[in-house]
């Protein structure tokens, strides 16, 4: 019988709430078929009785055994050890375990994503006929259809680089929550516009279309293409498309070139923020005089291919 070596992060929140454990190894049977979440269950029956581990369903529909798999966002109920192996090639180390990295850590692999429910209630519900029959056409049901086949597991969240790398946790909804709001703006029948918020309190501009999010969604939404994008076209044709609102579009644009000179000269003013300022410019200065540097090696690199050729 096979065997499996997992390194599984073990560990709590310290008194600031940042997460302190260690990486421990466990080996087990592996029986054919497997997926994580089999062997995380067969550690915990055989090795370790306490470790914590958020699961419910096992079936790839509750989102709740969310982790980090060699260092991917998966359900572990539907990542199979197969898959891993093949992965995996030739390296025969242990299978790398950790809890969503960019959520707070409660203990060992569970996270705390009470955040999703902050979130969600400061969504607008749909606002619709009073009506409970609504009628609309089919290619129309087809369109949010893809949206309503979200789980939220938040691996997508968790992937994301303005929640992972930057914490926006108040000021960015996410794209678990864009696609909810894409689901609301293009339903047919609502009638309520959430393009303020989505602008201004859901924070869309911080999204510049990377599509991890989309990589990662065990449901296979087109998070990017048929979620973010659309809104964030809305988002432009409403407030900056001069053929739409004429006078909306130069009041944005010409406040946004206003706030950047009051930026200027507050930090021109206050002599730490005029501190800080310089400081940026000098780090500017230096990381484009290093491109260019490494620019013109590339360029001098290739002509000298093209002599010798």
């Amino acid at each position: 019988m096979d065997k499996v070596t997992f390194s599984v992060f073990r560990g709590h929140p310290d008194e600031s709430g940042s997460p302190i454990g260690e990486m421990k190894e466990y080996t087990v049977d592996l029986d054919e078929g497997m997926v994580v979440l089999d062997v995380i269950h067969r550690i915990q029956a055989e090795e370790a009785p306490d470790l914590a581990c958020r699961w419910n369903c096992k079936a790839g529909k509750c989102g709740s055994c969310s982790a980090e798999v060699n260092g991917k966002p998966r359900l572990m109920c539907m990542t199979r050890m197969d898959d891993i192996k093949e992965e995996m090639g030739d390296y025969e180390g242990p299978v790398d375990i950790r809890p969503m990295q960019s959520f707070p850590l409660v203990r060992d692999l569970v996270t705390d994503t009470s955040w999703a429910y902050e979130v969600d209630r400061k969504i607008k519900p749909i606002n619709g006929p009073e009506d409970p029959d609504w009628v609309f056409n089919q290619h129309e049901a087809d369109r949010i259809q893809e949206f309503r086949s979200c789980i939220e597991c938040m691996l997508c969240v968790n992937t994301c680089h303005v929640m992972r790398e930057h914490q926006k946790f108040d000021e960015f909804a996410g794209p678990r929550f864009f696609v909810r709001l894409a689901s609301l703006e293009m339903h047919p029948l609502d009638t309520e516009n959430r393009i303020p918020e989505i602008k201004d309190d859901f924070g869309i501009s911080y999204c510049n279309i990377t599509r991890c999010c989309t990589e990662v969604c065990p449901a296979g939404i087109q998070i990017t293409d048929n979620a973010l994008i659309p809104l964030k076209e809305r988002v432009v044709t409403e407030y900056f498309d001069p053929l739409v609102n004429p006078i909306k579009a130069v009041g944005n644009l010409t406040s946004g070139v206003l706030s950047y000179f009051s930026e200027e000269f507050v930090q021109t003013a206050d002599p730490g923020n005029n501190k800080q300022a310089t400081t940026a410019q000098d780090a500017e200065r230096a990381r484009i005089e290093e491109a260019k540097k490494l620019e013109s090696e590339r360029t001098e690199r290739a002509r000298e291919r093209f002599r010798s050729d």
